[in-house]
């Protein structure tokens, strides 16, 4: 087979694989356009309801998980090597993070690596940081999505299967067996192993920052279910359950654009059984969506700007 006979199998391939990711997109639009098609009217008086100070708090709640998030990231760059910074960090982590708005999550960690190339490091020294930093998220994720599972195995027993997950995430987050398995990742990458382990205080500070930010989304949801009167103070703790399981059902779903769609289908379930209004609980979902992506544009585009500011000084 020719060199140009390889690129256009290639070629043909990706077409397919996004051809398919983007009908998935699609199907996905298309289930919630008809579950609201009969409710537009709900719908918009359920977004009209949510008090303007509600909504701005909202979106402040949201703003301050990502600099969590990042804070989080910046612990596990730094312990690879000189210190970034939290303001040099946040440029390339927060930048990076929009390629996950195109099918595929894997975009997102390209682009970190390229920015973090960029910014002057190896570009094995920033993978390395997101694999840990989305070992930490996931795991910190799981073990705050405890306080809404009972709520799931209501609806789904199958979903049972998850807590065996939380043991084995916690086991894997060990200095010892998280410095094993990332090297044995850079191995099968033919990459250089790490040299060292992993600290423990490393992990749990990021592990820790990871937590900060799951219940500030909990806070973000909370804040526009009970600006309508539910779910209530009580709701609280289950808002940041939700968040923190739908969150994570959207990195898991990596073919859809930042998780499109899975994210959607958790808070709606968790805040229906909570006894949120269906439609309702499909209107946050909604705004929540649309919160993440101003302040993904808003971060990203002041970290951005800042790093211009700088290089031109």
């Amino acid at each position: 087979m020719t060199e140009t006979t390889t690129r256009q199998v290639s070629l043909s391939r990706t077409e397919v694989v996004n051809g398919v990711r983007w009908l998935a997109i699609a199907v996905v639009i298309g289930f919630a356009v008809y579950q609201l098609s009969g409710h537009w009217a709900e719908f918009w008086t359920t977004l009209g309801d949510i008090p303007l100070q509600s909504a701005v708090l909202s979106q402040l709640m949201v703003m301050a998980s990502l600099a969590a998030t990042v804070y989080g990231w910046q612990v596990i760059i730094d312990h690879l090597g000189t210190p970034v910074g939290f303001l040099r960090s946040s440029r390339i982590y927060l930048v990076g993070q929009l390629g996950k708005y195109v099918p595929g999550s894997v975009w997102g960690y390209l682009l970190q690596i390229e920015l973090g190339k960029q910014a002057g490091l190896a570009r094995a020294r920033v993978f390395v940081a997101s694999l840990v930093h989305l070992g930490v998220v996931t795991v910190s994720a799981m073990v705050a999505g405890l306080i809404a599972l009972p709520v799931i195995f209501d609806t789904s027993p199958n979903a049972r299967w998850m807590l065996a997950l939380i043991p084995v995430g916690l086991v894997a987050l060990h200095p010892r067996v998280l410095t094993y398995g990332t090297s044995l990742v850079l191995r099968l990458l033919r990459k250089p192993t790490l040299e060292y382990t992993l600290s423990g205080a490393m992990v749990g500070t990021a592990l820790g920052a990871s937590g900060v930010a799951k219940v500030l989304q909990g806070v973000h949801l909370w804040l526009l279910a009970n600006a309508v009167g539910a779910p209530g103070w009580t709701g609280l703790a289950l808002c940041v359950g939700a968040m923190a399981l739908a969150m994570t059902a959207g990195t898991v779903a990596f073919i859809f654009p930042a998780g499109a769609g899975a994210r959607e289908v958790v808070i709606v379930a968790v805040l229906v059984a909570a006894g949120v209004g269906q439609v309702e609980a499909l209107a946050f979902a909604a705004v929540s969506r649309a919160m993440f992506l101003v302040a993904d544009l808003i971060t990203a585009g002041g970290a951005a700007v800042t790093a211009r500011s700088t290089l031109c000084r």
